[in-house]
């Protein structure tokens, strides 16, 4: 679900409930539906199975979701304070509070505590409100004080005391010393969330710390004390043990099996940690978020994002989705008729394996452990629903699931630290909801081993160390570190050196998340899979031809979702446009990409994530169809700005230099053509060197321009000094000529493509079609050319970096075109520049954003049906079935 389509459901159902077309009693389940519900869990809720409500008819309970209640007769402001304070609702761990009588409706989110108050039919106005079902929470910013936030806040400050009283720079620069110190924070944070979750009692540790001396002098030997005594079994514990350390619980697991040297403690440091016990409650940490927060008590430069992070979950989903998930829950759907079947599925759930080789503090595997557990208990309940049917009792229901199928690596040891961690709490707060779906307990202590995390550099280590392949069932999945060529540093470049060593993979061109790619695909055997998160760079460009080759000779994409904007850490982070790919060396998955939230089946998906033969686009230094005419670049003056001027600058020269002024022409590059603010060009070399003579501010500026040549590090720069008046690219068009920037928005529907009299001169920030047919504007300017380039090109930033060997030269523009629909496409081209006229008060790159006017986007749709005519004598129904046709084209034009 995506938020277009859930505001749209909930549209529709209050307009169904309108129109009597509904039963007021299926409402609520319609609505729960309309944001993504899965149908089956619906429809046991709607038979009674799970609406634990005594009035089945106008009242549903469903633990942990919903109590809803219609309310005709009633005030609903009474109501719902009513049910808000019943002991069930707590006890339950209900979300949402709603009441209605369908012309008002009311509701509390128990966990924000947000209220709504808004007239029946006004509801899809604050649909976002109910977001949460959809796995949209809500974001939680430091003003709104979550657990998360505040806990994390207090651990800073006791790291900053604990580092000030034990170290120095020298000593935390130390390997070790830092290794230790993260041990101790992540053992203080099982140990907080134990007091506040009954695996210890209420508040334990908080107590037994607190019997310290008040200047803390001793509380670094009892804390030590207390972490080999959860490490110890009843019968290895000292008998003369005092009560307050022999009544804490065997944990073991692995978690406090090293000694460690504990830090000592001041009376400031003491108090801050008990405050931490005392007056947190750690029961509501978030294992799936906390852990990228935690991170910055030990790394500082994080602190100013403290409490700015929020639950990344639905783009975690759309990896695990597609990878496993989805599949199992379609054997779900298949064989939910037999036990036998329902209890291999189970126990093929206790085999299978996860395993992320960039983890960080272990979202991703937190979230599959999660979205696994959820899986087995709805499979665990129709397995109950069976033998109920058939021998009117059920068997006891059990988990066959651990936190030992889970694997990562990760370079950074505190955050490593924090996911061994994380997939423990995990598990317990998991181990809660199995208890309260079944009744039944699942003993967490002593802990069982965690999952296999290794602190370590997953480009330079070994995968099968991690976790051996033996051909199992296993998932790799993950979010790894992207950093473009020219943003990695020394090591890194290194690192992709040695990996791509027996390859024909050029390491220094190549995204850094390329070689996880690589060794994913190593890694991976028969029906194996894996899916990451990438920049969408990785399949773009150049990029497409260096790195796609080498990962496609045994392997295939076997799922995709194509661009989309990735932020899930900082309130106003701008966010990066990523794509999601799974590869398979098995040849018999079905391929599916998603296109407009939906998943399309199709017969094979190229590296540039199309529906299209596995094309290598390759760079080309002419047009690939003899029907286009060249393209070049701009001029490059390489003048330290001496020949540019702002209109001020340009008429106080002209003032002071008059005889200079028919010697200035305008200037455009990508900017000026996109804010309508040219600048001005001193062409020097049109100037007669007889008139040149009596220019002295002239003759200054160009002594400036060989003077800065001269001073430069670069030969052919230097060079360049001996001749000042020329610029180092020149490119003056001998007739009006068509201009397009090098880089635009990757959002927008259209390149801002302009039409130039030869009196202006670009810059070599513009790509210049010396030609002044104004059918090639058409060309340009049309959908079906944008489509392309954004497929082929590489990126600068999130924009298209258009280039004329890579976007132009190889679009595959057939070399037949009637003389009638070349009129045509004319005739359109000049009305689009006519409409543009109209909106004298805008610029140029406000007319091609979001707010495009009416009237010019129908000219471009009139211009796009006789483009797409040249291509393809049916309407494309999408941008998908342009790219497949395209494809296609440049395929057929390199065999020829």
């Amino acid at each position: 679900m995506n938020i277009v389509q859930i505001e749209e459901n909930v549209k529709q159902l209050i307009y169904k409930i309108a129109q009597d077309e509904l039963n007021k009693q299926d409402f609520i389940y319609e609505l729960l539906l309309a944001y993504g519900h899965r149908s089956q869990s619906i429809g046991r809720v709607r038979n009674g199975e799970r609406n634990l409500a005594e009035d089945k008819e106008n009242t549903v309970f469903w633990k942990r979701q919903i109590y809803f209640k219609i309310a005709e007769q009633h005030d609903l402001h009474s109501l719902i304070d009513q049910i808000r304070k019943e002991k069930r609702t707590k006890s339950n761990k209900v979300r949402f509070l709603i009441v209605t009588d369908f012309k008002t409706l009311l509701a509390v989110d128990t966990k924000t505590q947000d209220t709504l108050d808004v007239p029946f039919n006004d509801l899809a106005k604050k649909f976002d409100f109910f977001l949460p079902w959809a796995g949209m929470e809500k974001a939680v910013y430091q003003g709104e004080n979550p657990a998360d936030v505040k806990a994390a806040e207090k651990l800073a400050k006791l790291f900053d005391e604990i580092k000030a009283d034990n170290f120095d720079e020298d000593d935390l620069n130390n390997k070790e010393n830092l290794h230790q110190l993260n041990i101790f924070l992540s053992r203080l944070l099982f140990c907080y969330f134990a007091e506040d979750t009954e695996i210890f009692q209420d508040k334990q540790f908080t107590s037994a710390i607190s019997k310290s001396n008040e200047d803390g002098s001793d509380l670094s030997s009892l804390i030590g004390r207390l972490f080999k005594v959860l490490n110890q079994s009843a019968e290895d514990r000292e008998t003369d043990l005092p009560d307050y350390l022999s009544d804490f619980p065997y944990v073991n697991g692995g978690l406090f099996k090293d000694d460690i040297q504990v830090p000592t403690f001041t009376r400031k440091s003491r108090q801050i940690l008990i405050e931490c016990g005392g007056e947190l409650d750690w029961s509501d940490i978030n294992p799936d978020i906390f852990g990228s927060m935690f991170q910055a008590v030990v790394h500082t430069e994080q602190r100013s994002k403290m409490g700015q992070h929020y639950t990344s979950v639905p783009n975690i989903m759309k990896v695990i989705e597609p990878l496993f998930l989805n599949d199992l829950y379609e054997e779900l759907e298949k064989n939910q008729d037999s036990v036998s079947k329902l209890l291999k599925l189970q126990q093929r759930l206790g085999q299978l394996k996860i395993f992320d080789p960039a983890c960080g503090s272990g979202n991703f595997l937190i979230i599959a452990y999660k979205e696994l557990r959820k899986f087995e208990m709805e499979l665990l309940k129709r397995i109950q629903e069976l033998e109920l049917e058939k021998t009117g009792q059920f068997s006891k229901p059990f988990s066959v699931i651990q936190v030992s199928q889970f694997y990562g690596i990760e370079i950074d040891d505190f955050a490593h630290e924090v996911a061994i961690l994380s997939l423990w709490l995990a598990e317990h707060q998991m181990n809660s909801v199995f208890k309260d779906e079944f009744g039944e307990v699942i003993p967490l202590l002593p802990l069982k081993s965690s999952g296999t995390i290794i602190c370590a550099n997953a480009l330079t280590y070994d995968w099968n160390k991690v976790l051996s392949n033996n051909g199992e069932e296993i998932y790799i999945l993950g979010n790894p570190p992207y950093y473009g060529a020219r943003k990695q540093t020394e090591n890194q470049k290194n690192e992709l050196k040695q990996l791509f060593s027996d390859t024909n993979i050029p390491y220094a061109s190549v995204d850094y998340i390329s070689g996880w790619f690589y060794k994913a695909c190593e890694y991976i055997r028969g029906s194996q899979r894996f899916s990451f998160v990438s920049t969408s760079s990785i399949c773009q460009g150049e990029q497409i031809n260096s790195l796609w080759p080498t990962l496609l000779e045994e392997s295939e994409i076997i799922f995709t979702i194509p661009s989309f904007k990735w932020s899930n850490n900082a309130k106003r982070q701008a966010g990066v446009y990523c794509v999601i790919i799974g590869i398979s060396k098995d040849y018999s998955n079905t391929k599916k990409i998603l296109r407009e939230n939906l998943w399309q089946t199709v017969n094979r998906i190229s590296p540039y994530l199309t529906d299209s033969a596995i094309s290598f686009v390759k760079s080309r230094s002419k047009p690939l169809s003899g029907n286009l005419p060249t393209m070049g670049i701009g001029n490059k003056p390489i003048d330290d700005g001496n020949y540019l001027f702002s209109l001020e600058e340009k008429n106080e020269f002209i003032r002071e230099e008059p005889a200079s002024e028919s010697f200035f022409r305008l200037w455009y590059g990508t900017q000026e053509l996109k804010n309508g603010n040219p600048r001005y060009c001193l062409v020097v070399k049109d100037i007669p060197v007889d008139m040149l003579n009596k220019l002295p501010k002239t003759l200054e500026r160009i002594q400036k321009v060989r003077n800065f040549r001269l001073a430069s590090s670069s030969t052919p720069t230097i060079r360049l000094a001996e001749t000042p008046k020329k610029f180092h690219v020149e490119n003056f068009p001998n007739s009006d000529y068509i201009v397009i920037p090098k880089v635009s928005p990757a959002d927008i529907e259209y390149f801002p493509v302009a039409y130039f009299d030869k009196s202006i001169i670009s810059s070599d920030l513009l790509n210049v079609v010396s030609s002044s047919d104004i059918f090639y504007f058409g060309v340009l300017s049309s959908r079906i050319h944008m489509v392309w380039a954004a497929a082929v090109s590489g990126r600068f930033g999130n924009g298209i970096r258009y280039s004329s060997k890579i976007c132009y030269n190889t679009f595959p523009f057939p070399n037949k075109i009637s003389n009638d629909l070349v009129d045509r496409i004319r005739i359109l081209s000049l009305e689009i520049i006519e409409e543009r006229e109209q909106y004298f008060n805008k610029k140029l790159g406000d007319l091609y954003s979001d707010d495009m006017p009416i009237k010019l986007r129908e000219k471009h749709n009139q211009l796009d049906l006789a483009v797409d005519s040249i291509f393809n004598k049916t309407l494309f129904k999408d941008d998908s079935e342009r790219l497949k046709v395209l494809f296609q084209l440049y395929d057929h034009a390199v065999r020829d």
